[in-house]
């Protein structure tokens, strides 16, 4: 396998590297567009939208006139409305419902708002798609110093079981089971745990079968969860009683982390490693593989424009959106080439899975135009804003980052709840860490720091912004809930933002907590 390092060290550049690197990001998305299209047009779907009539405006001037006519044809859709109207049917064993063919596989997703699982159709397509853009990931590390011995070692993959569950003509589980189930033969060297361990439904027997296995492997990269991966590596070093990850995996290099901003989690990672590691940001969510960071020294995620997935874009605006992330009727939507940087978008999505005009519930930013290069900010419904507050992911995730270095805390989860106090509002803050804390002082650094990131914050703080809750929790808590509700590893995060239902559940979870502080 040696040879595999060589060539990688190289820099071998797929196609559709190439491709993306010499292509303008216009032409690459209606190439893709066209693609999807075409390959529908003979589906209940494609029927019902007139794919063939809007297929031939892809020749008409002027060069967006396909993107109006497609836009104003098919409808935006949310979760429930596209399963309530056509995906229900693939699931009842109906064919070339959505995409050609019988779907034989679902990704299980509550994402961080809804409060049931989502069914997100997973072809074989969109399964190649994710293996391409992942190929492309490992091929960026070329750009990294590393030694090319380095590509020979082990890759851990900590994400849920590929022991799917069977209803009826079709397998369902978290999106890293099923894709894990269908690695290729060649990778198969690298990977661990290995196909025995990752059936493991159990989520704490899996990592205790990890823990006992860990001293055999020799791991270069781990990729998961950043709260599920500290976990680990804390239980790996206090069963071989060593004083950092490394005395047992000298080699481990990388951490490939997404789903959630890494940034809250970095100061309790640096006390398990004994040197650093390279940090690699990857976007895929459960209808696709996104984008991935491709140039170390930059903290932005490169779009993949070609590989099965077309992109709309939502200016996230009052004008667009309620203060509840709901989508207002006539929303504004644009393709890529209208979008500006440094201004928030609501990500529309259609994809080799079935999916069409999706309201994926993610918020991102351009940082680059050109490569393009975009960050997540948020969600659409993890925004705080009761009085006018528009305060994002983002700003929370940073302030509590900036606290933590100030006041040298392990803060290994967070979240928020919006509500009334008395005729005006109030931010709950519920702070997970096993670190002692000065409530007071914390509650100051925090409030200033989110005054300094977000000016309308600042304004609402002064008028009907009243109060500021700080509520400090060991961080078990944090993984008790989502044990309780289900939400154990895999791919599975804490929600930043809790609203209604799940801030009720939350609340009446602590209340049976034997906890020192009365929570608020």
């Amino acid at each position: 396998m040696a040879i595999i390092g060589t060539l990688l060290k190289k820099g071998i550049i797929l196609r559709e590297s190439l491709e993306q690197q010499y292509t303008s990001p216009a032409n690459l998305q209606k190439q893709e567009l066209s693609k999807l299209m075409i390959h529908c047009r003979q589906t209940e779907f494609g029927k019902a939208y007139q794919f063939d009539r809007i297929l031939r405006t892809f020749k008409q001037q002027p060069e967006s006139q396909y993107y109006e006519e497609f836009k104003s044809a098919i409808p935006i859709f949310n979760y429930d409305k596209m399963d309530a109207e056509w995906w229900h049917r693939t699931r009842a064993g109906e064919t070339d419902i959505c995409w050609p063919g019988k779907i034989k596989y679902y990704a299980l997703s509550s994402g961080t708002s809804g409060a049931s699982s989502k069914h997100i159709p997973i072809t074989k397509e969109m399964i190649k798609s994710i293996r391409k853009t992942s190929i492309r990931q490992i091929l960026s590390l070329s750009r990294y110093n590393l030694p090319d011995n380095f590509f020979t070692k082990g890759i851990l993959m900590l994400g849920g079981s590929t022991n799917l569950r069977k209803h009826g003509d079709y397998f369902e589980g978290d999106l890293s089971g099923i894709t894990t189930s269908q690695i290729p033969f060649w990778f198969q060297h690298f990977y661990k745990p290995g196909k025995k361990i990752a059936r493991t439904v159990d989520w704490g027997k899996k990592l205790d079968e990890i823990v006992e296995k860990a001293r055999h492997w020799d791991i270069g990269i781990i990729v998961g969860v950043p709260a599920w991966l500290q976990i680990l590596m804390e239980k790996i070093i206090k069963r071989y009683e060593i004083r950092s990850i490394h005395d047992i995996w000298p080699n481990l290099s990388i951490f490939v982390h997404g789903g959630v901003p890494f940034e809250p989690y970095r100061k309790g990672f640096e006390k398990l490693v004994a040197k650093p590691l390279i940090y690699m940001e990857t976007y895929l969510a459960s209808e696709g593989f996104i984008a991935f960071q491709a140039l170390p020294e930059r903290r932005s995620m490169r779009l993949v424009l070609n590989n099965g997935i077309f992109y709309e874009f939502i200016p996230f605006t009052d004008e667009n959106f309620t203060e509840d992330g709901e989508l207002k009727e006539n929303a504004t939507t644009l393709s890529i080439q209208d979008v500006k940087a440094n201004q928030d978008y609501a990500l529309l999505i259609t994809t080799n899975a079935g999916t069409w005009r999706y309201l994926i519930g993610d918020v991102i930013r351009f940082v680059s135009l050109e490569e393009p290069e975009i960050i997540i900010t948020g969600r659409t419904k993890l925004f705080l804003s009761l009085c006018g507050e528009h305060l994002s992911m983002d700003n929370m995730n940073k302030a509590v980052e900036l606290v933590s270095e100030e006041l040298n805390l392990d803060i290994r989860e967070f979240t928020v709840i919006g509500e009334s106090h008395g005729s005006l509002f109030a931010h709950s803050w519920y702070i997970g860490t096993d670190d002692k804390v000065d409530k007071d002082l914390f509650r100051q650094k925090l409030d200033d720091h989110l005054k300094k990131l977000n000016d309308d914050y600042a304004v609402e703080r002064a008028h009907a912004l009243k109060e500021l809750n700080i509520n400090i929790l060991p961080s078990q808590i944090f993984y008790d809930w989502m044990k309780e509700q289900g939400r154990e590893g895999g791919q599975n995060k804490f929600p930043r933002v809790l609203k209604k239902e799940k801030a009720h559940i939350w609340r009446e979870f602590l209340q049976k907590q034997p906890l020192n502080d009365p929570i608020s």
